[in-house]
């Protein structure tokens, strides 16, 4: 039984250091673009991409007395600039910027940190 306890206290603990080293790493990215110069700058787009997710939650107690799965996907949208001084930068934008912005377009890239701000 001692095994199992400390089995279990150890994935827990193991689960709510990750959970909370993803919590600061989020509020210390936030915090260091708040503390970033806006930076407009002469930009090409390089590349586009997408990354989808997919969760799977438990759907029980639905109208049906069924218990199944539920699915829900996120799509992600990421542009890839180069600077005139060569420096290439990823940044994620909204699906609405990203439905605009066609790779080989030239413009000013406004930015702060790794926070897209605007293109045009």
């Amino acid at each position: 039984m001692f095994g199992f306890d400390f089995i279990f206290v150890f994935v827990f603990g193991f689960v709510m250091v990750c959970f909370v080293f993803v919590i600061v790493n989020g509020i210390a990215e936030w915090n260091r673009n708040n503390h970033s110069p806006r930076l407009t700058i002469h930009a090409v787009v390089i590349s586009k991409r997408t990354k989808v997710t997919h969760n799977h939650h438990a759907a029980m107690g639905d109208s049906t007395g069924a218990h199944g799965y539920h699915s829900t996907a996120s799509t992600f949208y990421y542009i890839t600039f180069q600077a005139d001084s060569g420096d290439r930068m990823e940044l994620r934008v909204k699906s609405s910027h990203y439905s605009m912005i066609a790779q080989g377009d030239e413009g000013s890239l406004t930015f702060q940190g790794t926070r897209f701000l605007n293109f045009q």
